[in-house]
């Protein structure tokens, strides 16, 4: 079985990115695996740049990945998507500024990263965040508008698109609900290339059957994660895989699809995971890990729950008519 194409994401900030590729060996390494580097942008520095220019002078594909301040959400929401097109913009100046090459452009669009720093302070508070979420019933069809509109822009600037999914959406889309999305901030965008995020350092239990479950239909599967994280001040610490955990995953992903992610470069980096990919025996046969039967038995409940959502009349209509004959059952009875 030969080596997948493996991509790894990289989070960091100015300083802690220009110490870390001061190191040859990670271009080596990079370029030993013939691996591609997803650079989340959180700004546009020329020291920055010097990096990107690093790798492409050294033949190592980079994807840019647009992002907007942290006070502004991090990562692209429904809610900012004017600033998400400002920061495009920008990139693509900052990017003929410095004569930069890309591979492709990433979009990275998820909840605000202040929702995840909410679960991991206190997920109680999440649920006051989001709830008032729930009854703008346009707010998918705007977001996902407004950002198709932005993918039709960056396929005209000569570039591919990518981006990052929260499996669950697999779900809602057989569903034909927009619950997740309401809630969550999902945004059901088309690109040429859809990545689904499994980052089972935060689902230990779970997390190896669900990956198993939702793979047969991942176009492509990030795993993690190693390390690191929001490049967002004073953001939380992220729980990380160990390598057996990581060398579980990776297979588990390889029986799925040749087009693997990882979360990040600099946990592989930190942890000595980069150099040990350069031998990794791609061979080994995956088996369906435990509790997958728990994992599917979750997805059709979860379907379930989203169908009831999307067809509330007709499922009301049903109860009424249910009741209705239960009672002249009973009175004639």
């Amino acid at each position: 079985m030969t080596r997948p194409e493996l991509s790894f994401v990289c989070e960091l900030d100015v300083p802690r990115l220009t110490a870390l590729f001061a190191d040859p060996s990670v271009v080596e390494d990079l370029g030993a695996l013939r691996a591609r580097v997803l650079l989340m942008l959180s700004d546009y520095h020329p020291d920055r740049a010097a990096v990107v220019t690093r790798m492409n002078e050294a033949g190592v594909p980079v994807v840019g990945i647009p992002l907007v301040p942290a006070s502004d959400g991090y990562y692209f929401t429904p809610e900012n998507v004017p600033q998400a097109n400002a920061s495009y913009q920008r990139f693509k100046e900052w990017t003929a500024e410095h004569g930069l090459v890309w591979d492709s452009i990433g979009l990275d669009i998820e909840p605000d990263a202040a929702v995840y720093w909410q679960i991991i302070r206190n997920p109680w508070g999440v649920l006051r965040l989001l709830a008032p979420r729930l009854t703008d019933l346009q707010r998918p069809a705007r977001a996902r508008a407004a950002y198709t509109d932005l993918v039709q822009r960056i396929h005209a600037d000569g570039w591919r698109v990518e981006n990052y999914q929260m499996p669950l959406l697999a779900d809602e889309r057989r569903a034909g609900s927009t619950l997740l999305q309401r809630l969550l901030g999902l945004v059901d965008i088309r690109t040429d290339r859809e990545v689904w995020m499994q980052y089972n350092s935060f689902l230990r239990g779970l997390g190896p059957a669900l990956l198993w479950s939702y793979g047969p239909e991942a176009p492509a599967i990030a795993v993690g994660t190693t390390g690191g994280g929001p490049d967002v001040p004073g953001h939380p610490q992220m729980p990380t895989l160990s390598w057996d955990e990581f060398a579980r995953d990776l297979n588990l992903a390889r029986h799925w699809t040749d087009r693997i992610y990882v979360h990040s470069l600099e946990g592989c980096i930190w942890q000595g995971f980069l150099s040990r990919l350069r031998t990794f025996d791609w061979t080994g046969v995956a088996s369906p890990p435990p509790r997958t039967g728990l994992a599917d038995l979750l997805r059709r409940v979860l379907r379930g729950v989203l169908w009831v959502s999307a067809h509330p009349w007709l499922v009301g209509g049903a109860a009424t008519v249910g009741a209705a004959l239960l009672r002249r059952t009973r009175r004639t009875g």
